[in-house]
């Protein structure tokens, strides 16, 4: 498996575009803050064909220090969560499967 970097999405959106890797760099930095910012203001963002980002409340409880076993409690936690659009779960999988019943036919 291949890690994609925020500066390899910079780059290809750069060569894609005409903008330069700094301007490129600004507007993806500033989109992942909104999407920060928003979440952290407990808004939902949908983004058509892409999925939402919501925030997601986990309850108080007990947890266990694995090392000591020792009990520890846990207050309310706000998590991040993303769910994908069905559309982007369906490129994905088309395109995966696609690739990877040609790796099984020797293409």
């Amino acid at each position: 498996m291949v890690n994609v970097t925020k500066a390899d999405i910079v780059d290809k959106i750069a060569a894609q575009t005409g903008i330069t890797k700094f301007e490129t760099k600004a507007v993806v930095d500033g989109f992942l803050l909104s999407i920060i910012d928003a979440l952290a203001e407990g808004k939902r963002i949908e983004l058509r064909g892409f999925g939402v980002f919501s925030v997601k409340s986990r309850k108080p409880r007990m947890a266990r220090n694995p090392r000591t076993g020792e009990p520890v409690p846990l207050e309310e936690r706000f998590i991040p969560i993303f769910k994908v659009s069905s559309d982007f779960q369906e490129k994905v999988h088309d395109t995966l499967r696609t690739d990877s019943v040609g790796e099984r036919n020797g293409a």
